[in-house]
C-alpha cells in the first residue's frame, strides 16, 4: 500500500512532467509568457533549437526554418493547438493571443516571411471547429 505522502508526491510530480496538458487543469496558471519571441524562447526552442533548424536525437524535432507547411497560418495554428506526433498539445495552457502571437513569431522568423499574421479571434474559432466530438456512453456492438 502506498503512503499518502508518497501518492501526493508522485501524483505532483506527474502532473509536473505533464505540463502543458494539465498547466489550466492543476491551477499552474498557463505561461505568462505573451509575445511570440518570449514564447518560443522559452518553450518552443528547447526542442526545435534557438535558431529553429530543428534536432535529431532521443527524438526527431522537425526544422522551422524555413518549413514549407508553415505557408498556410491554419496548420501551424492547429499544431499548437492540438500537438503532433511527439510534440504536446499547448491548447489547454495557452490563450488564443499566446497562439497567434507564437505562431505569427515562427512564421516571420528564421528566414520565413509570411505576411498573413494570424489573429486571436482565429484562434478562438479554429479552436471551436478542433473542439472533441461527444463520445456516446452507450458501449459499441
Amino acid at each position: 500500500m502506498m503512503r499518502p505522502a508518497l501518492a501526493a508526491g508522485l501524483a505532483l510530480g506527474l502532473a509536473a512532467l505533464a505540463g502543458p496538458a494539465l498547466a489550466q487543469n492543476f491551477g499552474f496558471g498557463g505561461y505568462p509568457e505573451q509575445t511570440g519571441e518570449a514564447l518560443y524562447k522559452g518553450i518552443c526552442q528547447g526542442c526545435h533549437m534557438p535558431d529553429a533548424k530543428g534536432a535529431a536525437g532521443a527524438g526527431a524535432y522537425p526544422a522551422l526554418a524555413g518549413n514549407r507547411k508553415l505557408t498556410a497560418k491554419t496548420y501551424p495554428l492547429m499544431v499548437v493547438i492540438r500537438g503532433q506526433k511527439a510534440m504536446p498539445e499547448f491548447g489547454s495552457a495557452f490563450t488564443d493571443a499566446q497562439v497567434a502571437n507564437v505562431v505569427n513569431y515562427i512564421r516571420t522568423h528564421f528566414g520565413n516571411d509570411y505576411k498573413d499574421a494570424a489573429t486571436p479571434e482565429e484562434v478562438k474559432a479554429l479552436r471551436a471547429t478542433l473542439a472533441p466530438k461527444a463520445v456516446s456512453e452507450k458501449a459499441p456492438g
